[in-house]
């Protein structure tokens, strides 16, 4: 649609003091009906820029992207330049230029030959790509531009899941990855948010029987200028331009209303939408990196620096990210658009919680983590963000950056040596027997009975960023060479295991035996008191080739393969019927204690352990290094119903006198593949094979 510049009619607007950039959208007042349906209509803008000398609006061709206008912000209220324009058709695109001085050793980087993303834009024209000739250059083809557009959406009044956390099952998916490779999802749908809510996806998530899925970022965002020199790309997507417009990458035609669409599909059959957001850095990186947006607006309250001598150096920024800059998340107007952004995709695209990328960073306050830091406080006041699932990753790589256990107690946290002691316990360490246990009911060493429910703990074997679980049984060592860093990047302590056969192997006994090993894992991590978390492609054998930071593949390394095997469909059975498992028996999804004082209402628990010869286990019992089983019951107080659990990693068989009652057997993760026995055997005696978990149930 063209705009004729005569059309363009500008005042003062409103400053919007509260908020650090604004952009709404509205219709003249008094506008009538025909002059709406046009898509003719008013744009008020409200910029935080303190320190610009001046402010330009430009606006461009929606197609072509050709300058249509530039409009000078004529009204500025403190911090706050602000400017209404009428007149703008929909589809029309701008972006932001900004003029003062260009003093980056005094952290002034203004520059107004370049053109700015507005960091408040809800939508932008196509991904943010870096392209060295355009931006040496200062092409206003190098950013991407805003999309004004007014967006209807009928949300068919699909309401929220809603599901509670005890019986959360997250699915950690790519947008890209996970359709790219599917037979049943049309080729023009691959890749993109329609291609992700697809009924075969539904379908195979419906059937694995987890209930929330969790997107890799999909706000806006560029790769490093590092991997494209090396023609590769940031396909996690991990490095943002923007924390509110979702990335063009995945759209078909239109990127927000795709998005909405998607999310109501996935709501109209019970699944959640959490969405992983990085809110501790940026694409603009270290002080050589780009200017993009934040910095050449308001760059000295945006970031953290380092101070030496109490003089900040603003040439140094804080890297607590790894990622060459720090979010100042403690600065009021950071808080602002933090809040403002999460309210947005919690309101106006319904999604239903949040994955904190490095939360440590956002509350760290005088550049040390604190728990009860202002971040924390007002999202716990906020009637609407206060209500989401709230999942903080709690580490960054800043100094004193690890705080597991340590987040307000409506947050759930991942549990890294949920993770660390799975892997040891079953790859044969010594000494871990207790460790295991006590990550196995809840980790209360660490989330405390008395102050937090067991589902702050988020339970996983595997993440996007390490090995598959497929690839933590097939190798030893880190295979990254495709990521151009001669293989030093990625961790070398994965805690993994071979099976005697560095990477494929062809040999029967080698397969049983990773396969088992692979059965082990899913049945312990599902049997575990917290949330769990599943990396998708883990229930279909999915390998990356033994890389295990594979952030820059965009390729057949990371995309899902959905051709499987015998081998590997009767292992996604496995995972399917564990956690048809896990949602059968409650105590599974909650376990409360008698002498826990967390919650005293519902269904109370009683644990006993045992020895292989059904003895009661005594505290001396836990100390033997050597010991590598344990056998355990669970017994609902009220029902006086109970389940056996028997987890054997030792070497040789064990010999079992089960603790006095008839227990029928559900599963033996050796006997037929893991398979759920319809109608086991009653036993009081039985042998437990090496390398195997037994369930049972009373009778």
């Amino acid at each position: 649609m063209s705009l004729q510049v005569p059309l363009l009619k500008t005042k003062v607007g409103q400053p919007k003091p509260l908020g650090p950039i604004c952009i709404e959208h509205h219709f003249i007042a008094g506008a009538d009906s025909e002059q709406t349906k046009t898509g003719i209509g008013c744009w008020n803008f409200a910029v935080y820029a303190p320190e610009a000398k001046a402010l330009t609006l430009c606006l461009f061709q929606p197609d072509t992207e050709e300058p249509i206008a530039e409009l000078s912000f004529i009204g500025r209220t403190a911090d706050i330049w602000h400017l209404e324009v009428s007149g703008i058709a929909d589809n029309t695109l701008y972006a932001l230029s900004v003029d003062g001085v260009n003093q980056p050793q005094q952290g002034f980087c203004f520059d107004a030959e370049r053109l700015l993303i507005d960091p408040y834009c809800r939508q932008l024209n196509r991904p943010q790509n870096y392209q060295p000739r355009l931006y040496e250059s200062k092409s206003a083809l190098f950013i991407s531009k805003g999309v004004l557009k007014h967006h209807s959406f009928d949300w068919q009044q699909i309401g929220k899941p809603e599901i509670p956390a005890e019986q959360t099952i997250i699915y950690e998916a790519h947008v890209k990855g996970m359709t790219m490779l599917h037979p049943e999802v049309p080729e023009e749908l691959r890749g993109t948010y329609l291609g992700l809510c697809h009924p075969a996806i539904i379908q195979h998530l419906q059937q694995l029987g987890i209930t929330s899925i969790q997107l890799l970022p999909v706000a806006s965002f560029m790769s490093e200028p590092r991997l494209e020199s090396m023609q590769l790309s940031n396909y996690w997507g991990y490095n943002p331009v923007n924390f509110f417009a979702p990335d063009a990458r995945y759209q078909l035609h239109d990127a927000v209303t795709e998005f909405k669409t998607m999310v109501r599909t996935f709501h109209q059959h019970g699944i959640e939408v959490i969405l992983d957001v990085v809110f501790n850095h940026t694409a603009e990186a270290g002080a050589d990196g780009p200017l993009l947006s934040f910095r050449g607006l308001a760059n000295r309250q945006y970031y953290l620096f380092h101070n030496h001598a109490d003089i900040t150096d603003f040439q140094n920024y804080c890297n607590f990210t790894g990622c060459g800059n720090t979010l100042n998340v403690a600065h009021p107007l950071m808080q602002k658009m933090v809040m403002d952004a999460l309210r947005y995709w919690l309101t106006e695209m319904q999604v239903d919680g949040f994955r904190f990328d490095l939360a440590v960073t956002l509350g760290r306050e005088h550049k040390r983590f604190n728990p009860y830091a202002a971040f924390f406080q007002i999202i716990a006041q906020d009637p609407v963000i206060s209500q989401a699932k709230l999942i903080a990753e709690p580490w960054d790589v800043g100094p004193f950056g690890y705080h597991l256990g340590q987040f307000p107690a409506n947050w759930a946290e991942l549990n890294d040596k949920c993770r660390d002691t799975f892997r040891a316990f079953w790859r044969g360490n010594k000494g871990t027997l207790a460790e295991f246990t006590t990550r196995l009911l809840g980790s209360r060493d660490i989330f405390q009975q008395h102050r937090m429910p067991a589902n702050c703990s988020v339970n996983y074997l595997c993440y996007h960023d390490g090995y598959t679980l497929h690839d933590l049984v097939s190798y030893e060592q880190k295979h990254n060479w495709l990521n151009g860093e001669q293989n030093q990047d990625g961790h070398s302590h994965n805690l993994s295991l071979n099976h005697g056969v560095e990477g494929p192997s062809r040999d029967p006994l080698i397969i049983k035996q990773r396969f088992l090993h692979k059965r082990n894992l899913v049945a312990t991590l599902l049997f575990s008191q917290g949330m769990i978390h599943w990396l998708g492609g883990d229930e279909l054998s999915h390998t990356q080739r033994g890389n295990n930071n594979a952030y820059c593949q965009d390729n057949a390394v990371s995309w899902l393969h959905w051709q499987l095997d015998k081998d590997s469909k009767d292992f996604l059975q496995f995972v399917q019927q564990m956690m048809e498992l896990r949602k059968r028996f409650p105590c599974l999804q909650q376990l409360s204690l008698l002498d826990e004082q967390y919650q005293l209402h519902g269904d109370k628990h009683r644990v006993q352990w045992y020895l292989a010869s059904g003895d009661l286990k005594q505290s001396h019992d836990w100390h033997d290094p050597d010991r590598s089983c344990c056998m355990f019951s669970i017994t609902n107080t009220s029902s006086n119903s109970s389940l056996l659990f028997v987890f054997n990693a030792a070497d040789h068989e064990l010999s079992l006198e089960l603790p006095d009652e008839h227990w029928q057997l559900l599963l033996d993760t050796q006997l037929e593949q893991g398979k759920l026995q319809a109608d086991g055997p009653v036993c009081q005696q039985y042998l437990q094979a090496p390398f195997s978990i037994s369930l049972w149930q009373n009778m």
